[in-house]
């Protein structure tokens, strides 16, 4: 049997972007946003309702963007586009959270480390989607 070489290489195409947790890139985002949720507990009051949900609902929608681009191929750069947005929100509202004494230093350095890690990730697949 005969089967084109387009076929396996549709069905493997499939198979990865139904399994989008084995994206190194969805399993950073996902320890990243394990952790905004485990150090906004220790928010006061004031900022934990305010700066650590939006936090939260900024990293949420940037892991479902990600979900999204590894789902569609036609949509797939405009959702990338939004995902490396969205990053930068968390990124303005990490250094707030700083500047607020809310995290230490040596929090926010490891976090932001993770958010660069993420921003690699996203720019590099981008540039792979531009070149298809």
């Amino acid at each position: 049997m005969n089967t084109p070489l387009w076929g396996i290489f549709y069905f493997l195409s499939l198979y990865f972007m139904a399994n989008y947790d084995l994206l190194p890139i969805y399993k950073k985002t996902y320890d990243f946003l394990l952790e905004t949720f485990q150090f906004s507990k220790s928010f006061t009051r004031e900022y934990k309702y305010t700066i650590g949900q939006e936090l939260k609902n900024e990293t949420i929608r940037l892991i479902l963007s990600i979900y999204r681009a590894n789902s569609t191929i036609n949509r797939r750069y405009i959702l990338l586009e939004e995902a490396r947005t969205t990053l930068e929100t968390i990124r303005l509202l990490l250094r707030l959270t700083k500047d607020l004494k809310q995290i230490t230093l040596k929090d926010f350095v490891s976090l932001n480390e993770k958010i660069e890690s993420i921003s690699k990730q996203l720019v590099a697949w981008q540039k792979s989607v531009k070149a298809e």
